[in-house]
């Protein structure tokens, strides 16, 4: 899964010049959020399928992601998207989805590296999360480091996006016990902003790095 390429470009995030007299509360707060990222459409345009950008000289192991997706093999394209989502309009980066891991290296590791250089990982809940066994492991995997580590705490966000969302009564109990992002919810920006915090983010991060000094020891 380390090695899927997605094969096309996401959705162009709709012109925000349009009127529409029929503007949710969520909508406007999520245009604000956009306004507050000072990014342009022009610019979105450009960068809709481009990575988060790294500094020529920063080694690509010394980065600490706000965010991992993990997700289904036939929804890199999602991923892709809701990534493009989550850093233009909220702010929140550099994420990376699992699709863009390290080829050539196991799996497990790449899991692994995704979910510890992470500060929070969502889990994408489509009707192909049920297609791969790998999927729900995924899942598990993350739950789990997520109980071992006191920082991780509330760390795993299960995602239902507005393309093919998994129905609640097939999600797996362990997840449905996680309160998940709706996408399709009026209240969506909102609880983006409770749920990624940077200060949050901070603490993570220290704590990424003091194991990684602890580990060259």
């Amino acid at each position: 899964m380390g090695n899927t390429k997605s094969k096309r470009n996401p959705p162009p995030l709709p012109n925000n010049t349009e009127k529409d007299t029929n503007v949710s509360a969520g909508e406007r707060h999520f245009k604000q959020n956009h306004e507050l990222c000072g990014l342009s459409l022009d610019i979105e345009g450009i960068s809709t399928n481009v990575p988060e950008i790294l500094s020529s000289d920063e080694d690509p192991e010394d980065v600490f992601y706000k965010f991992v997706i993990l997700h289904a093999q036939n929804d890199a394209d999602e991923a892709s998207r809701l990534r493009h989502l989550l850093q233009n309009n909220f702010c929140i980066k550099p994420g990376i989805i699992f699709a863009e891991m390290p080829s050539g290296r196991h799996f497990l590791q790449n899991l692994n590296d995704a979910v510890n250089r992470s500060a929070w990982t969502i889990i994408l809940l489509t009707e192909h999360f049920l297609n791969e066994a790998w999927c729900e492991f995924q899942s598990y995997a993350s739950l789990m480091n997520a109980l071992n580590k006191q920082h991780k705490y509330n760390s795993v966000i299960p995602l239902r996006p507005l393309n093919n969302p998994l129905p609640r009564e097939k999600t797996p109990c362990v997840l449905q016990a996680i309160n998940a992002l709706e996408e399709d919810s009026p209240g969506f920006a909102k609880q983006v902003e409770k749920i990624f915090q940077e200060s949050k983010y901070r603490q993570q991060q220290a704590m990424w790095k003091k194991e990684r000094i602890n580990e060259t020891h």
